[in-house]
């Protein structure tokens, strides 16, 4: 199901109404809440179908237009992103920002370009792309032809430091960061916001597939200490600062429930198939789970791969 999110006041509306049938996208399902809830009037949520992995993608609008925050995995997801952010706030895109290197982020950048709107990402980021756009080409073109972008569309560098953005009346600032779900990332923040990508997931497993899992909880701490009020993520409601919390705690969840199996290699499939059923079990409302198909093998490769800590000495007090 495709969701358009509105964070407004619904108190004083009578649904529907004229005003409110003629601004609502065609096959669009409409949420009205009240600011406190889903945190500013201003920036506003695309949820694509199950078909696209329910991917979100946002949009902050400013003054004189909008910035979209990432590019959607299927053409025909990004093409409706841009045309039910603009009509639904009457304003049009005039930048968008890519956070990482996965197709669910960057495969709607050549639509985006195409309407003239400047796409832009980390130089570390935008170096990642053109290997993974030919991996998961290899993997997603024929089934999802021909709503799938064989020929790679590049984000512009906004350079490989964290800078200030400008665009719309808008000043937002991009995060540089290290690798977590992806070798590289760029977090957005702006007036309390952060919009983080999957190295969050709501009510989702995670994406995996590097084995980044230290790492990635390093990123979680480097979001935590911007103090976000408002946290966006990849999948999944938005929420506040305990989504870290959350996230960090299936992270390190992941971590042990592999390590109890003390893996080594070649790798163990039947025990890896006992760690998937026990996050599973441990996880029953989390949606995609064929997402640890991908990303076990990789955590357990990690952790088999590790040096083993030193034996204590004679006379040591560790």
């Amino acid at each position: 199901m495709r969701q358009v999110l509105f964070a407004t006041v619904a108190a004083a509306c009578s649904f529907p109404s004229p005003v409110m049938s003629a601004a609502l996208p065609r096959g669009a399902s409409v949420v009205l809440s009240h600011p406190e809830d889903e945190g500013d009037t201003r920036v506003g949520t695309y949820v694509s179908s199950s078909w696209g992995f329910s991917t979100r993608s946002y949009w902050i609008e400013g003054p004189s237009g909008l910035i979209l925050i990432d590019a959607q995995f299927l053409p025909s997801a990004a093409e409706e992103f841009v045309n039910w952010a603009e009509r639904t706030t009457g304003k049009k895109a005039r930048l968008a920002i890519v956070l990482h290197a996965n197709p669910d982020k960057f495969n709607g950048t050549g639509v985006f370009q195409k309407r003239g709107i400047k796409v832009v990402t980390s130089q570390q980021v935008r170096d990642a792309i053109p290997a993974i756009h030919e991996k998961r080409t290899r993997a997603f073109a024929a089934r999802y032809a021909p709503d799938y972008p064989t020929t790679l569309a590049l984000p512009d560098s906004f350079g490989d430091v964290t800078t200030q953005l400008q665009a719309a009346g808008l000043t937002v600032k991009a995060h540089v960061l290290g690798g977590g779900v992806s070798q590289a990332h760029v977090v957005v923040e702006w007036e309390g916001h952060v919009f983080v990508g999957d190295l969050v997931a709501n009510g989702t497993h995670s994406w995996l597939e590097l084995g980044l899992t230290p790492a990635w909880l390093d990123r979680l701490e480097e979001i935590r200490a911007l103090e976000p009020a408002n946290v966006h993520p990849g999948r999944g409601a938005s929420g506040d600062a305990r989504l870290l919390t959350e996230q960090a705690r299936y992270l390190r969840d992941v971590m042990d429930t592999v390590a109890a199996q003390h893996p080594t290699l070649p790798r163990n499939d039947a025990a890896l198939a006992t760690v998937k059923q026990t996050l599973e079990a441990r996880y029953p409302a989390h949606r995609f789970a064929i997402f640890l198909d991908i990303g076990l093998p990789a955590e357990w490769a990690r952790q088999a791969a590790a040096p083993s800590p030193p034996l204590a000495g004679p006379g040591s007090t560790r």
